[in-house]
């Protein structure tokens, strides 16, 4: 009777014990309901994998094997001046001196079976050739750029491909913090090569894109990204995209513990704008915002949104009734935590889109509604204006309406989409504005052009730089 008594509870407390240790595994397993892809599912990959890995780990699988093949490997060539180490002594500088090539790598995205690709303007800026290799590595393609998005670091590649696989894309504002996420991508020239971490922040702006417009409001995240990375997919569990991956936080230019990556939201946008307009068609408030400091704080009685630091004469926020002060806490019905997310949450519209905004004023809640104009403070698309010259390897436009009131200027004409030719070797950067050509002010773009095509002699230019300061340059022709 005794020993039928052991045996019973060494019986029940093995039964527990495996019980116990099942549930606790299922707990601390990684969460994995949003693994399953329409044409596999888990206990079809588990089947594959003869049961030899845990079921939850086939949640990074699943995501590595759905977009991996998506992300395609960049190779560019650009030419680059030469400098005369005497230069900076003499102040002059000839155009014509040598050159050389260089050679860079990075990532791209593909985003429709036809042969568009979403990377990063910095992978192929001033590049003079672009080379894609897919991820099977059968074939490589020419790639030809579409138009960039200065203000986000996007830009759009075409190569003459069919039926490729295509990575779909999510809405990026419900990505939580703390969701697992895998960054595929080249770093180091190794091609094809995943990572894995959790979303430790968003909305975050780090001052990385050097331009007059910025739109900084990046996904934090701990997966290991390097140089190489850049341009290449950030994914969820499901392997749809939720960002681009575009910087690293470091002091060695290695990984260090964090990367950013453009939202899914703003490259869907750039992507539409770039095939449907060949340009980002993007609407102007006429606000220039920053984080509230600690007197709004006081004032408003909130700790979040963003403040309202300038105000543009006559433009749409002026129109509407808004002040110097104000703190923007939604558009539409999204909240506004930050510059970041404002800038962020404004990109997605258009000129002539009318927005609701809510806002604070000495501490009582407001709303207005006020309609978004293009970069000359018109209601219709921005139209490419551009005039290009092969010899310069440059666009050149008239400045925007926005652009003199921004930096207080009443004439210039901007440069843009620079590769091969006079321009790039005289080491101007792309969104330059000039102002003066050789003492004469500059506005019309055409004759900007033949000044500089029959330029001889000593050449002196002055304008503003992408960050606003103003630059001179001296050359000898």
């Amino acid at each position: 009777m005794q020993f039928k008594k052991v045996l019973f509870y060494t019986l029940l407390a093995t039964i527990a014990g495996f019980v116990g240790a099942f549930c606790f595994s299922k707990i601390n397993q990684p969460h994995a309901s949003n693994s399953v892809s329409k044409d596999e599912s888990l206990k079809g990959i588990l089947a594959n994998y003869n049961g030899k890995i845990a079921e939850g780990n086939l949640s990074f699988i699943l995501a590595s094997k759905v977009s991996t093949p998506c992300v395609v490997f960049i190779k560019t060539t650009a030419m680059v001046q030469q400098r005369n180490p005497f230069g900076s002594f003499f102040e002059d500088w000839d155009p014509f001196g040598s050159i050389g090539q260089v050679s860079s790598t990075g990532s791209g995205v593909i985003v429709r079976k036809d042969g568009y690709i979403i990377t990063n303007l910095h992978v192929v800026k001033d590049a003079s050739t672009i080379e894609v290799v897919l991820n099977n590595k059968k074939k490589n393609y020419k790639a030809k750029l579409i138009g960039s998005d200065p203000s986000t670091d996007l830009a759009l590649l075409k190569i003459e491909a069919d039926e490729l696989p295509t990575i779909v894309i999510v809405n990026s504002d419900e990505l939580q913090v703390g969701e697992w996420v895998v960054a595929v991508g080249n770093p180091f020239n190794l091609t094809s090569t995943v990572t894995a971490g959790i979303v430790s922040a968003k909305g975050r702006n780090i001052n990385i894109v050097n331009n007059q417009f910025p739109i900084e409001s990046f996904i934090q995240t701990d997966a290991a990204i390097n140089p190489g990375n850049s341009g290449g997919a950030l994914v969820n569990l499901n392997g749809e995209l939720v960002g681009i991956n575009t910087a690293i936080f470091s002091k060695t230019g290695s990984y260090a513990g964090y990367g950013f990556a453009i939202p899914a939201n703003i490259v869907s946008k750039a992507i539409k704008d770039l095939i449907d307009f060949g340009q980002i068609q993007r609407g102007y408030t006429g606000i220039t915002a920053t984080e509230i400091d600690e007197a709004s704080e006081k004032i408003n009685k909130i700790n979040e949104g963003a403040l309202v630091e300038e105000i543009l004469k006559d433009g749409p926020a002026d129109k509407a009734g808004l002040e110097k002060g104000d703190v923007i806490v939604k558009i539409q019905d999204r909240s506004i935590n930050s510059k970041s997310t404002f800038d962020e949450h404004i990109s997605y519209y258009r000129p002539a889109d009318k927005i609701k905004i809510t806002f604070v004023r000495n501490g009582q809640e407001k709303e207005t509604s006020l309609i978004l104009t293009n970069k000359d403070g018109e209601l219709a698309l921005n139209k490419n204006n551009s005039i290009s010259s092969e010899k310069l390897g440059a666009d050149f436009a008239p400045v925007s309406k926005i652009e003199m009131q921004k930096y207080k200027i009443t004439n210039g004409v901007k440069v843009s989409n620079i590769h091969n030719g006079l321009i790039a070797n005289m080491g101007i950067e792309d969104g330059f504005i000039f102002t003066k050509f050789n003492g004469i002010a500059s506005a019309d773009a055409e004759k900007l052009i033949k000044q500089l095509e029959n330029a001889s002699g000593k050449m002196q230019i002055e304008g503003i730089g992408e960050d606003g300061g103003t630059r001179y340059y001296n050359f000898y022709y």
